[in-house]
């Protein structure tokens, strides 16, 4: 591409996939915010919706576990749910970004900056 330039060839491809992988990152993070993920716990009694980005988006609760005398057991039950979506759009956050470094063919683990 640059010959006769020495190395700036190398340099033109690395500025050309450094700005891949900034349009490939901006592209994730508007998939993470339309991916969703769903936590549930006490059987499915409580279910929570959060994007892959770890805001939470919905809570679902089966009347059947409104007594007065369980309170605490509500409460955990949606903490749980909660946790549990958070956890799951960590998880999907992570796949999604080694999926990207794969294809721009860096290591698994290579850890963007951003």
């Amino acid at each position: 591409m640059f010959k006769g330039l020495g190395g700036l060839g190398d340099m033109g491809k690395m500025m050309k996939a450094a700005s891949e992988m900034k349009d490939r990152m901006a592209a994730l993070q508007d998939d993470l915010n339309r991916i969703t993920v769903t936590g549930e716990s006490g059987a499915g009694l409580v279910r929570a919706t959060a994007t892959a980005k770890g805001e939470l988006t919905g809570l679902e609760i089966d009347p059947t576990i409104f007594n007065p005398d369980e309170k605490e057991v509500v409460e955990d039950l949606i903490l749980a749910a909660i946790k549990e979506a958070q956890t799951r759009a960590t998880e999907r956050a992570q796949e999604e970004m080694r999926r990207i470094t794969a294809d721009l063919g860096l290591p698994a683990d290579f850890k963007l900056p951003f």
